[in-house]
């Protein structure tokens, strides 16, 4: 648990009062990230205060009316949960990039350029994120903040998301390699030949297709055959 002078503020804005927590920002990052389950050790002073520069604590009947409990760890779960947390710049810094690079790989994965039906590249989607001035959130999941993204982008990167079926034959000497891989991106429909050959359909984002068409040829020598079926 980090010493008073190291601590940062929790804190929590209801009916014109402010409340303010001592939290250790290694915990608390961890707590928010979902790394740490519990609260142990992640509140650094049992108080809840007004203003804990100035040392003023908050009023027993505020705390009360607002989280209808003077419970200090019921408090700190919730405000970890509804209020802010003010992280380090370096916390802020790496939890901001971790969820760019969530919201990078969502769109490598699941969206294609309408204009070839081919998937962006990394390189084309962070230069776009970057054009358009896009600040991804620290503390929102990645995909609840995707809409939002999405719209930002149009204009400047063409987006669409589409799941395109292919149809796969692995050759029996590879089938039962294969057949967890295929699974893991959801078969619609599969058959064994009577020669072992493994026959299926999957349904994938368009633009998983190259990792797709990757990991099926590293486990078969490049022996399989693929079809993108028509709709």
């Amino acid at each position: 648990m980090a010493s008073l002078d190291k601590a940062i503020f929790a804190s929590y804005d209801r009916d014109g009062k402010h409340f303010e927590l001592y939290v250790d920002p290694d915990l608390a990052y961890m707590y928010l990230d979902g790394s740490k389950k519990d609260l142990k050790n992640i509140l650094v002073s049992e108080e809840v205060y007004a203003d804990a520069r100035k040392g003023e604590k908050a009023k027993a009947g505020d705390v009360e009316k607002v989280f209808g409990t003077t419970d200090v760890m019921k408090i700190l779960e919730f405000i970890l949960h509804k209020g802010e947390v003010q992280l380090t710049t370096d916390q802020r810094r790496k939890k901001t990039e971790e969820k760019h690079k969530q919201v990078v790989a969502i769109l490598m994965r699941e969206s294609i350029d309408p204009r070839t039906n081919a998937p962006h590249t990394q390189h084309r989607i962070e230069s776009a994120l970057e054009e358009a001035k896009i600040h991804v959130d620290p503390f929102k999941d990645a995909r609840e903040q995707l809409t939002d993204i999405i719209k930002e982008l149009r204009p400047i990167l063409p987006l669409k998301f589409e799941k395109v079926k292919v149809a796969v034959k692995v050759p029996a000497a590879y089938a039962h390699r294969c057949y967890g891989t295929l699974k893991s991106y959801g078969i619609e429909r599969e058959e064994w030949s009577k020669m072992g050959d493994l026959i299926v359909v999957v349904e994938i984002f368009g633009g998983m297709q190259g990792e797709f068409y990757d990991k099926l040829n590293k486990l078969t020598a490049g022996q399989i055959e693929t079809k993108l079926l028509t709709k």
